[in-house]
This record gives structure tokens, sequence and C-alpha cells, in this order.
């Protein structure tokens, strides 16, 4: 498994470049809306960002998620919980996104990312459990 944190300081914001080395598969979790250091650092390390997903709805800076769909072919996990509310409406019907509860799990290649609730900072915010199922792990390089 291959997990890189991508860290804004200017914004006190972190995204995860998260891949399957074996597969060549790779999601971003939380990613701003400038992507390319994302698709970037994914070409670097001979990653294809294949999904995207947001932890919560951002108030504090535009997310990357559908600039990563719409302009770069990735499938969108987005979180259902939370109410009406709390619902990414974009996300709505459209067949590149799908919706993802406490409990559901996303593949990306032999990477498992379980989705948990952990409602706090916003009601619908999910935090994802990972598992390298035999992803070609290498050291992470800092």
């Amino acid at each position: 498994m291959y997990l890189k944190q991508i860290t804004d300081p200017s914004l006190a914001q972190n995204a995860y470049l998260i891949g399957c080395q074996r597969t060549g598969e790779a999601i971003v979790i939380d990613p701003e809306r400038d992507v390319d250091r994302y698709l970037n650092l994914a070409k670097e390390e001979g990653l294809k960002i294949v999904a995207v997903a947001d932890t919560h709805i951002h108030a504090d800076y535009l997310s990357g998620v559908r600039e990563l769909v719409e302009h770069h072919g990735a499938k969108a996990y987005v979180t259902a919980e939370g109410g009406p509310d709390w619902q990414m409406e974009w996300a709505k019907g459209d067949p590149r996104a799908q919706e993802i509860r406490h409990g559901d799990t996303i593949a990306i290649g032999k990477v498992e990312l379980k989705v948990l609730l952990t409602p706090g900072h916003t009601p619908e915010h999910v935090s994802y459990l990972l598992t390298d199922y035999g992803g070609g792990a290498s050291p992470l390089r800092c």
C-alpha cells in the first residue's frame, strides 16, 4: 500500500493519496480544488487516481472531488450519512458518484477502505479504516 499525506499549511488541511502498488490504482481523500499536486504525485509513483472521497462537507476550502470526477475520470464516494441537510447535492443521480454509509467498503486494487461514521466535526463525517490485502507494500518515503 502506498500512503502519502499531503499538507497545505496555509489552510491547516491534509489530503491523502492511497494506492495499491500492485494494480496501480489510487484514491485521494479530502483533495483541495487544485488537484494537480495529487495527479503529479500519483504519476511519479506509477499510480492512476481512479477514486476520490471527502471525509465530510468542507466549509473552509473548496473540495477537489468534482474536479477529479468531471475532468479526470475518478469515481466519487460521498457520504449518505448526516441527514438531508448534510448531503452532497451535486452527486445525486450522478452515475460517477456512489453513496457510502457506515460499514461500507471501498476497494482500490487490493487496498480496502472501510467506512466508519464518526460524527462530531459535522454530522455526516466519516473516517476510513485501511487494510492492505497484498497491495505490494514498500517502505514509505518521507
